[in-house]
């Protein structure tokens, strides 16, 4: 269901741990908060049943935040039998990316709230007494850096970004490593994405100078990814007249002519890169030649690749850079739990969602779920792998 929410409850207490556990002498007291706001419950089910609540959730524009996870929380409370629940929030990216959805489809895969049906009933698969809830972020640096201040239980991050986050290198070098981060799984292939409006006059990365360009969200991989490429074209950030916004913000002002070009890196189709295609004839830059060469030497988790004819409305075949997205938790997650999940993302029975969810799902296989792994595995997600045969073809 979808209403205007006039307000969230300024009494929600604060969300600290690291997967909240509901027993059920609380759920009383979680009842009492306003649980408006929520978009959709069921989501890839479509069911609209309560018993499935991986949920997308919005208030005033603002995705899932900490006090609309919690509204979340309290909606299920006074449908939730007598026992233990398990709470844990994904991050994803934002909302007209490739993230959100997908992270969409693996919350509903790995929940399996009480009263479910039974798994060898076509019901869920997931772990018993979880309920996966996806945040919408401004992508894959936040994404680490809340997995690692634990604001965040599991998260979608570009294997780049993971990686030089884990060692302190690349954009945060500097910065304390984040050694407490793990890998649940790699999942897909994202290319980078150049979008201008076919009327533009711009035909290459290098007439981007002087231009109005939307570099990504300064918490985002896309935004870290946007440097290196332009660095490779000998541009940096000061050649350009730099923005930082959302892609659905960037597609409205490419379409109002108050941009003139933005990068972001998903998986194909992105949705608002579609959604502005079919209002506005639009290209997209290739990234080819001795720059992407020297990138994919210099970053051996970037490789070259294509973006098919026809993604997007008009758009013909597009050469450009893709790079690994991830599924991301802490060293301080259950061993149980996460060898639960990833049992669940992998169950036969997910294959049905991951291939309805969204086109990229259809790229989730289990055979590639360890490549382009750099940093460790969660023993949990080991574990899983080891019992399954999938072994580690090694790290970058």
């Amino acid at each position: 269901m979808t209403r205007t929410c006039s307000r969230i409850s300024a009494d929600l207490p604060a969300l600290t741990s690291k997967a909240l556990k509901v027993p059920h002498d609380a759920q009383a007291r979680l009842a009492r908060h306003d649980p408006c706001a929520i978009v959709h419950c069921g989501l890839i089910s479509g069911s609209g049943d309560l018993s499935k609540m991986a949920c997308s959730l919005r208030a005033r524009g603002v995705f899932a935040t900490t006090a609309i996870f919690l509204a979340c929380i309290a909606v299920w409370a006074s449908y939730a039998v007598a026992q233990d629940l398990t709470f844990i929030r994904i991050g994803t990216g934002a909302t007209g990316g490739t993230y959100f959805p997908i992270g969409g489809v693996i919350a509903s895969a790995i929940s399996n709230p009480p009263g479910s049906r039974d798994c060898e009933d076509g019901g869920s698969c997931g772990v018993p007494g979880l309920i996966a809830v996806t945040q919408s972020t401004q992508g894959s640096v936040e994404n680490v850096t809340a997995v690692t201040n634990g604001t965040l239980d599991m998260a979608l991050s570009q294997a780049d970004i993971t990686y030089f986050a884990y060692f302190g290198l690349g954009n945060f070098d500097g910065a304390p490593p984040m050694h407490n981060l793990r890998v649940i799984a790699n999942l897909f292939q994202e290319s980078f994405h150049v979008v201008v409006r076919a009327d533009s006059g711009i035909t290459s990365i290098t007439d981007l100078k002087g231009k109005r360009v939307s570099l990504g969200q300064l918490e985002s991989g896309t935004r870290v990814g946007t440097e290196m490429i332009l660095t490779a074209y000998g541009l940096t950030p000061d050649d350009v007249a730099p923005f930082y916004e959302s892609v659905g913000r960037a597609s409205d002002m490419l379409e109002a002519g108050d941009l003139d070009a933005y990068f972001m890196v998903g998986g194909t189709p992105i949705h608002a890169v579609a959604h502005l295609a079919d209002q506005t004839a639009i290209t997209l830059l290739p990234i080819t030649g001795d720059p992407a060469k020297r990138i994919v030497a210099e970053h051996p988790f970037f490789a070259m690749t294509s973006i098919g004819a026809d993604t997007y409305a008009g758009v013909g075949v597009t050469e450009t850079l893709g790079v690994g997205a991830q599924w991301i938790t802490s060293s301080a997650m259950d061993d149980e739990l996460v060898y639960g999940v990833t049992r669940a993302l992998w169950h036969e029975n997910t294959r049905k969602m991951l291939d309805s969810g969204h086109p990229e799902g259809r790229r989730i296989r289990l055979d590639t779920a360890l490549d382009g792994i750099g940093i460790p595995l969660h023993p949990g997600a080991s574990r899983f792998y080891e019992e399954a045969g999938i072994k580690n073809p090694g790290t970058l």
